[in-house]
């Protein structure tokens, strides 16, 4: 049986090229029937010029407006009721599809996500989850990587909750490792919101490791790195960027220093090997955890292969019930009194 994604066919930098490309290359290879979510007209032409005569399950729905990168958020969302963002969650509101995946302005997404398909109930706000590489092979959850800059002990309360059980559901692991990210390992150090939460975290049920500091992003000591997303979102693009440089000067080292014809075809192999496990796009997105649907949100600069990816994670996302079972966990602990309010967090563009 196929699952519906719907996919913001007009997100990305280039789109929709890499949005086409990328909705054929996973119908080709996953059970899923993806609808494009875009103006038709323009869809439908770019559409018909890739597929030629082949069948594939992809539909258009027509969305006549679509959010820029460079819109201010909470403005956009307001103005624009008929956004490509807004139609395809609406899709995923009323279960004709199981998720949505965008490389469209992150904020927008976010805002957008709370605003039509609303909050698991006991998640006081949703975080963005990005799997990290790690020399052990398995991807590290990082959380939260913008969706919220200012948080409270109880917010990253939660993100553990939300990351160790996508890390159970999505990356299969059967008891993951949970670390708060901190400036040292004994729980005395870092800020006064990491010192906070270290109970909070120490007294779930889960796998809770104590502190780790930012080198346990990569190096597989942890499943599950919890953080503000503010914390978060330099971290994620601080790697984003050391990831570029070193590819950069080890590909040039290689054309420099390799000559042997054996020796630069190994080196080639290693160096492409090096390559994917740097490839942002090999990941396709970041859940947004704790919204009631599935909402992966991609980069900006996303090509066919990370649209692909997307959709895949969304896929593997709704399969794995991971929603439900979030839900389903928050439901089963007890009630907390009500946190105070505050200031809702503003989003990481």
């Amino acid at each position: 049986m196929l699952i519906d994604i719907a996919l913001d066919a007009v997100g990305s930098d280039k789109a929709p090229e890499p949005e086409i490309r990328g909705a054929i290359l996973a119908c080709r290879t996953l059970p899923v029937r993806v609808h494009l979510i875009g103006p038709e007209p323009e869809l439908r032409d770019l559409l018909d010029e890739h597929l030629e005569n082949e069948d594939l399950p992809i539909v258009i729905h027509h969305a006549s407006e679509r959010i820029g990168m460079d819109e201010k958020a909470a403005h956009a969302v307001r103005a624009k009721k008929d956004s490509s963002m807004r139609v395809g969650l609406k899709l995923v509101r009323e279960r004709k599809c199981a998720g949505f995946v965008t490389a469209g302005n992150t904020g927008a997404a976010m805002a957008t996500a709370k605003m039509v398909l609303g909050a698991l109930p006991g998640v006081d706000r949703p975080a963005l989850a990005t799997p990290m590489p790690t020399s052990k092979g398995n991807p590290c959850v990082l959380l939260d990587v913008g969706a919220n800059v200012d948080c409270k002990a109880h917010n990253l309360e939660q993100f553990a909750v939300m990351g160790e059980m996508y890390a159970r559901s999505v990356l299969k692991i059967r008891e993951p490792r949970v670390g708060l990210l901190s400036i040292g390992e004994e729980e005395t150090k870092g800020n006064d919101l990491t010192r906070e939460a270290f109970p909070l975290l120490k007294a779930l049920p889960i796998h809770f490791i104590g502190n780790v500091e930012g080198r346990d992003i990569f190096n597989g000591h942890a499943d599950v790195i919890v953080c503000d997303g503010f914390v978060g979102n330099v971290a994620l693009k601080t790697s984003e960027g050391i990831g570029r440089f070193v590819r950069d000067v080890l590909r040039e080292s290689l054309t420099r220093t390799v000559t042997a014809q054996v020796g630069a075809l190994l080196s080639r192999r290693a160096f492409n090997d090096f390559r994917r496990r740097l490839d942002y796009t090999e990941y396709g997105g970041a859940p947004l955890l704790g919204v009631r649907g599935v909402c992966i949100i991609g980069h900006g600069s996303s090509n066919d292969n990370a649209i692909f990816n997307g959709i895949r994670v969304a896929h593997e996302f709704a399969k794995a019930g991971t929603n439900e079972r979030i839900e389903a966990e928050f439901a089963s602990r007890p009630q907390r009194a009500a946190a105070p309010p505050d200031k809702p967090g503003s989003a990481v563009q």
